[in-house]
């Protein structure tokens, strides 16, 4: 998703993944503490960041 694009709700996306409503309360808290989403009361949880993908190989580790 892109910076600023607006999360579904959560009743819809826990829908979307097939997953219970409290795993995916959780898994927003992860990325709010990430830095990744922001949750603005009353207006909806918000894409903030992007995230660099884990193990990615162009850090020069090889």
């Amino acid at each position: 998703m892109a910076v600023g694009a607006r999360l579904a709700s959560e009743p819809d996306l826990a829908a979307q993944y097939g997953v219970g409503i409290n795993t995916l309360r959780r898994a927003i808290r992860e990325l709010r503490e990430r830095g990744v989403v922001d949750t603005v009361p009353a207006k909806g949880t918000f894409v903030i960041a992007v995230p660099e993908p884990e193990g990615d190989a162009s850090h020069g580790d090889e």
